[in-house]
């Protein structure tokens, strides 16, 4: 799927792929500490997790490419949980549409003629499902080819209901 065939294209590399579940931003080290210990407080369980279809943020003037994740109850409620251990600790509430996602690329003047034409031959996409055992706190540095994350804490999710 990411062979190419978008001029402007910016490819993520698959270590960095991720879904991101609440966007923090940029917080001081103290704040940091404060996240990583109202996280490991979420108590939740594993789910299954599919990720299918394609698309782009920006409209006229693309910016990313994304593969979708299917709708996902589980999903939505760790978000939530995330999001409130977050407000406990003082942070707003995430004011942004919960849209899971994988980031495939992010794009530079690319073509959107080009870049519809790639939805389209993908749109039937539909990756095996994997179960999401845990998530995660990650940091991230902007580089010359876009941001580089890095895994500050991993939380365990309990084993599925029998």
């Amino acid at each position: 799927m990411m062979s190419g065939g978008i001029p402007g294209a910016r490819w993520v590399p698959p270590e960095q792929f991720h879904i991101t579940l609440r966007f923090i931003g940029e917080v001081h080290p103290r704040v940091a500490e404060d996240v990583a210990s109202a996280l490991s407080s979420i108590d939740a369980r594993r789910f299954d997790v599919a990720v299918t279809g394609c698309g782009q943020f920006g409209g006229d003037t693309p910016r990313a490419l994304w593969a979708g994740v299917e709708a996902n109850p589980a999903l939505d409620t760790l978000h939530n949980k995330i999001d409130r251990a977050c407000q406990v600790i003082g942070l707003k509430a995430d004011k942004h549409k919960f849209l899971p996602h994988v980031t495939l690329a992010r794009l530079r003047n690319a073509s959107p003629v080009k870049v519809q034409q790639f939805i389209e031959r993908h749109s039937l996409m539909r990756a095996p499902a994997f179960t999401a055992e845990s998530f995660g706190l990650y940091s991230s540095a902007l580089g010359h080819d876009g941001p580089h994350y890095h895994l500050e804490a991993r939380y365990a999710l309990k084993p599925m209901a029998a």
